[in-house]
C-alpha cells in the first residue's frame, strides 16, 4: 500500500499554486531516499531500534542519505537488475556493507539473515521494488531459487508487525502487480531476453513513490501526468505539484536540488554475457546464477 499521507485542503483564502516537475530515474531515486530518511518510522528506528537496508540501487541512495556516506558504483549494490536491454545479475561484491543499523550505529560485519531474527514491531526493513500498480501493490522481481531478499524478509517482518518500507519510482508503474505475478516465474518461460524471474506481489509494505515523497517532504499534492523521454530521460516522470504557495516553493526548491543527479551505469561484473550467447534459452540463462 502507498505510505499514508494527509494533506489538508486549502482554505478559501489560500490561493492554489502549481508547478511542473520532470524527474529522471536517478533524480527520483535521490528524492525517494530523502523522503524515506524523513519517515517517522525510520527516525524512530534510528534512535531506538534496528534498520536493515536490503541490497538495491535505490537503497544505495537511501544508505547515502541515512549514513551521510557515498556508495559507488550504485548499480553494484544490487544483485538483479535490467541493464543493456536485458535482465541480468551483478556478479561482484557490493560496494557498501553498511546494511544493518542498530540505534543509529552501523553493525560491522553483520549478517542480515541473522539480525532480522531480532526484529520487533518498531524495527524497519528497507527494500526496493520492480513494479508498483495504481492500487499500491508492490512487485519484486525474484530470480533466486529461495525468493531473494523478499523471500528472506517478508515472512519475518510481516507477522512481527515490523515496518517494510519500499521506495519505488513511478517509472516502474505497471497496470497490475497481480497480473504480473500470474504471468511470470522462473519456470514460466521457454525463451527469455535475460535471466527469468517471478514478480512477487507484496501487499502489506508501505510504498513511497515521488507522489508520497513530495507530500512527506513539502506537504504538497503531486499528480503524475506523463512518463518517458529520450536523450537520457528514458524512464522520466512528469509531475504536477499543487498546494499553498510557500509549500510549492519548498517543493520546487527540493525538485531543483535533485536535478542533475548522475545516471546509474551498469556494473562491470555480470552473470550473463548476452542472451544470444545462450540462444535465448531461459533455463540456460538462469543457470548462470549457479543455483542461488
Amino acid at each position: 500500500m502507498f505510505y499514508p499521507v494527509q494533506i489538508p485542503e486549502l482554505k478559501l483564502e489560500q490561493k492554489k499554486t502549481c508547478a511542473l516537475v520532470i524527474l529522471n530515474p536517478s533524480e527520483s531515486r535521490r528524492l525517494l531516499a530523502k523522503a524515506v530518511v524523513a519517515l517517522p518510522e525510520v527516525r524512530n528506528a534510528m534512535k531506538k531500534g534496528m534498520i536493515i537496508i536490503g541490497r538495491g540501487i535505490t537503497n544505495a541512495y537511501v544508505t547515502e542519505e541515512l549514513l551521510k556516506t557515498t556508495v559507488e558504483p550504485k548499480a553494484a549494490q544490487t544483485v538483479g537488475l535490467i541493464a543493456n536491454g536485458f535482465a541480468n545479475a551483478h556478479a561482484g561484491a557490493p560496494p557498501c556493507t553498511w546494511h544493518v543499523i542498530y540505534k543509529g550505529k552501523v553493525v560491522e560485519g553483520a549478517d542480515s539473515n541473522v539480525e532480522i531474527l531480532k526484529f520487533g514491531p518498531n524495527d524497519v526493513f528497507l527494500k526496493g521494488g520492480n513494479a508498483i500498480d495504481p492500487q499500491g501493490n508492490a512487485g519484486v522481481w525474484a530470480s533466486g531459487m529461495k525468493g531473494g531478499t523478499i523471500g528472506m524478509c517478508w515472512p519475518i517482518v510481516t507477522p512481527r508487525g515490523a515496518h517494510l518500507i519500499q521506495p519505488i519510482g513511478l517509472e516502474k508503474l505497471v497496470q497490475s502487480v497481480e497480473e504480473a505475478a500470474l504471468h511470470s516465474g522462473i519456470y514460466h518461460y521457454k525463451y527469455s531476453i535475460g535471466i527469468p524471474g517471478k514478480i512477487v506481489p507484496v501487499t502489506t509494505s508501505m510504498v513511497v513513490t515521488e507522489i508520497e515523497a513530495f507530500a512527506i517532504l513539502a506537504g504538497v499534492r503531486a499528480y503524475q501526468i506523463a512518463a518517458g523521454g529520450v536523450g537520457g530521460s528514458e524512464g522520466a516522470v512528469a509531475l504536477t505539484l499543487e498546494g499553498e504557495e510557500k509549500k510549492i516553493e519548498k517543493a520546487f526548491k527540493l525538485a531543483k536540488s535533485v536535478k542533475g543527479e548522475p545516471t546509474v551505469a551498469s556494473p562491470t561484473k555480470l552473470k550473463l554475457s548476452a542472451p544470444a550467447d545462450y540462444r535465448y534459452d531461459a533455463m540456460k540463462q538462469h543457470a548462470t546464477l549457479g543455483g542461488m
